[in-house]
C-alpha cells in the first residue's frame, strides 16, 4: 500500500515518491497524480519489471536481445564473403569491387572474434577495422547497415563531427559505446560483437590546405585510438572490451585525404575500401533492383490507400538522367538526389489523389 509521505497537496514533503519516500529535491524523477500521488521513475522501473516477470507484460526489446544472443557465433553458421556479398547485392547497386573487399573484412573480423574464443588459439590474430572514402550518396552507410542486418548483430552510427575531446563541451568519444550499448538493450556481452559507424571521419581530418583548427580536430583523432584499436572502458553498465566492435569510418574527403588523419589512426584502419560515384546507370538499376527499392516504397506507400501506382521504364531513365544532370551542375549528392526528385513528382501525385 501507498505510504503518504506528503502533509498537503502542494507542499514541500507531498514532493516524494508515495511509495519510496524519493525526494524531488534529492534528483527524484517524480509522476503526479490529479489525487496528489506521486511515484518515481525507480518504483515505475520496478512496477514494470514485476509485470514482465509475471507474465503481465510482454518485454519485446528483451525478446529481441534474447534472439540475438541466441544467434551465437560459430565456424559452421559464419557466412562465408560470397554469401555477405550476394546479401549485399540485394540491396547496394554497383560497388562491386567495395562490396568484394568489405565481404571479406567483415568475414575475416568475425572468424578473428571465433578464433579468440577458441581453447586452443595461442596466436592472436589482430584487429581490423575498415575505412569507407568515397564521395557522398555512394552507399556508404546503407553497405553497413545491411552488412549489420545480415549478421543481426547491434549497429549504430556516430557522427564525428559532433565529437569533442575529453573535458570539453559536447559529445566525447565514449558516447560512442554507450549508443551502441542502448542499441543492444544495455547488454554489455551482446554490444561487445556489434558494429560501429562513424560518418563523417574526414571533418576530423586536418585538412592539407586548411590547419586552423587542427589541435581540436587532433585531439579527437587521439582519443579515437584506444577505442578503435581494443581496450576495456568501464561504464555504468559494466566493461565493454571494444577488441570484439568492428569498427567502419567513412568519409567523402573531399577537402582532406586519409593521409590527413594522424598516422596512429590510419593504422587503426588497415583496410581502405573506395567507392566511385555513382551515374544514370547506376541510378536507374537503384529505382528498379534492390528489394528496398524507390519504386517499390512508394508503390506499397500508396496501396495504403487502394491506389494503384506504377511507373514506366521510360519515366524512371528520364528520372535517372535528370539526378546525374542534376548532380553535375549542382552539389553531387549521389542517389540522395533520387529521393529529393522523386518525393517532388510524388507529392504532386499525392495531392491529386489524396
Amino acid at each position: 500500500m501507498a505510504k503518504n509521505y506528503g502533509e498537503d497537496l502542494y507542499g514541500n514533503e507531498s514532493d516524494a515518491c508515495s511509495f519510496c519516500g524519493a525526494k524531488r529535491r534529492d534528483g527524484a524523477i517524480l509522476l503526479s497524480s490529479s489525487k496528489g500521488c506521486n511515484i518515481c521513475s525507480k518504483c515505475i522501473a520496478k512496477g514494470y519489471q514485476m509485470l514482465i516477470e509475471n507474465d503481465v507484460l510482454h518485454d519485446e526489446a528483451a525478446s529481441r536481445r534474447k534472439e540475438q544472443k541466441n544467434t551465437s557465433l560459430k565456424f559452421e553458421d559464419l557466412l562465408k564473403p560470397n554469401e555477405i556479398k550476394e546479401f549485399l547485392d540485394q540491396y547496394v547497386i554497383g560497388q562491386d569491387d567495395a562490396k568484394r573487399y568489405m565481404s571479406v573484412a567483415v568475414y575475416n573480423h568475425y572468424k578473428r572474434l571465433l578464433h579468440a574464443s577458441g581453447e586452443a588459439s595461442e596466436v592472436e590474430l589482430d584487429k581490423s577495422n575498415i575505412l569507407l572514402v568515397g564521395p557522398t550518396g555512394t552507399g556508404k552507410t546503407l553497405m553497413a547497415r545491411t552488412i549489420a542486418k545480415l549478421l543481426n548483430v547491434p549497429f549504430t552510427i556516430v557522427d564525428a563531427t559532433v565529437l569533442t575531446e575529453a573535458g570539453y563541451v559536447g559529445e566525447d568519444v565514449e558516447s560512442i559505446l554507450s549508443r551502441l550499448l542502448q542499441v543492444a538493450s544495455y547488454d554489455v556481452e551482446l554490444a561487445q560483437r556489434g558494429i560501429v559507424f562513424i560518418d563523417e571521419i574526414d571533418k576530423i581530418a586536418s585538412s592539407s590546405q586548411n590547419r586552423t583548427s587542427d589541435i581540436s580536430r587532433e585531439g579527437v583523432q587521439r582519443d579515437l585510438l584506444p577505442i578503435v584499436e581494443g581496450s576495456s572502458v568501464n561504464t555504468k553498465y559494466g566493461m565493454v572490451r571494444t577488441d570484439h566492435i568492428l569498427f567502419i569510418a567513412a568519409g567523402a574527403f573531399h577537402f582532406s585525404k586519409p593521409s590527413d588523419m594522424i598516422p596512429e589512426l590510419q593504422g587503426r584502419f588497415p583496410l581502405r575500401v573506395e567507392l566511385q560515384a555513382l551515374g544514370k546507370e547506376e541510378f536507374l538499376r537503384i529505382l528498379t533492383e534492390p528489394d528496398n527499392a524507390l519504386t517499390k516504397q512508394y508503390e506499397a506507400l500508396l496501396g495504403t490507400e487502394q491506389i494503384r501506382l506504377s511507373f514506366t521504364r521510360d519515366g524512371l531513365e528520364e528520372v535517372a538522367a535528370f539526378a546525374e544532370d542534376t548532380n553535375s551542375r549542382t552539389e553531387n549528392i549521389g542517389a540522395r538526389r533520387l529521393y529529393t526528385i522523386m518525393e517532388k513528382i510524388l507529392a504532386d501525385i499525392s495531392m491529386m489523389v489524396y
